[in-house]
């Protein structure tokens, strides 16, 4: 839990984004991703400014296309649920390529697709452009329990540690002359499932009673990172924020305009 730890979708840069206090950021990401969730679906014209704000911030950044469009695929279970809604709702239908589809289910599918995507979108940015070490702080200095703060910093902090103990197991059946993807091996991989919570649970354990044999009482200091910048500025606060405004300045006007 040094310093010096990144989380697997940090971007290393210099840009202006990367500059701007953590906690403003994460205020931003979440004004945005309401202003999103608040625009009604059947308004197609919003959701196309979201995106050109979002990829405004890309370029500003100095996020590449080619590097945040595959990490965007965590939301491939969600499309394909989407998928399935015009198949599934009822209502007034309406043929498409000689398959009869719900009204509903289209749009339905629609609003999932395009929001949770743009909310994909918005998060990755966030997490492209702010280092695990200032989340802590950040969200303390939101007002964020303690408790939660920890948790979520801690699961962050681990998620590296997991995927690496993942890989060692996988490494050892296979050396042993498993087959992870042959059918007749599923209860060995269900078995191995069922180690790594065990470990996982006792590494917690482990890490938690180090914690508080050091003082941890679930808070994080102010001065909880080294050579952490000071509270973000007013003017910090309007220059970060102008993507997020833009945004539900865009909601309000579809509203309206409904």
């Amino acid at each position: 839990m040094g310093a010096g730890h990144s989380h697997p979708l940090y971007r290393d840069g210099e840009s202006v984004v990367h500059r701007a206090p953590a906690e403003v950021k994460i205020a931003g990401l979440v004004l945005f991703v309401l202003a999103v969730v608040a625009t009604p679906r059947e308004m197609v014209w919003p959701f196309a400014l979201y995106a050109v704000i979002v990829l405004g911030v890309w370029r500003v950044a100095g996020i590449p296309l080619r590097w945040i469009l595959p990490r965007m695929l965590i939301e491939a279970p969600f499309i394909v649920l989407a998928v399935l809604l015009p198949f599934a709702e009822g209502g007034a239908r309406v043929e498409v390529a000689g398959v009869a589809l719900s009204v509903t289910g289209l749009w339905a599918a629609w609003g999932i697709v395009i929001k949770g995507t743009l909310g994909v979108a918005a998060s990755l940015t966030v997490a492209a452009t702010t280092s695990a070490r200032e989340l802590p702080l950040a969200l303390s200095r939101l007002g964020v329990p303690g408790l939660v703060t920890s948790m979520l910093v801690l699961m962050i902090r681990y998620i590296d540690l997991l995927s690496a103990e993942v890989s060692r197991m996988r490494m050892a059946r296979i050396s042993r002359g498993d087959s992870p993807r042959a059918i007749h091996q599923i209860g060995a991989t269900a078995k191995g499932v069922g180690a790594l919570f065990l470990r996982s649970y006792e590494r917690g354990e482990r890490v938690y009673l180090a914690m508080v044999s050091r003082g941890f009482d679930g808070k994080v200091p102010e001065l909880a990172i080294v050579g952490a910048g000071p509270r973000a500025s007013g003017a910090q606060w309007a220059y970060a924020l102008t993507p997020a405004m833009a945004a539900a300045a865009v909601a309000a006007s579809a509203w309206a305009l409904r």
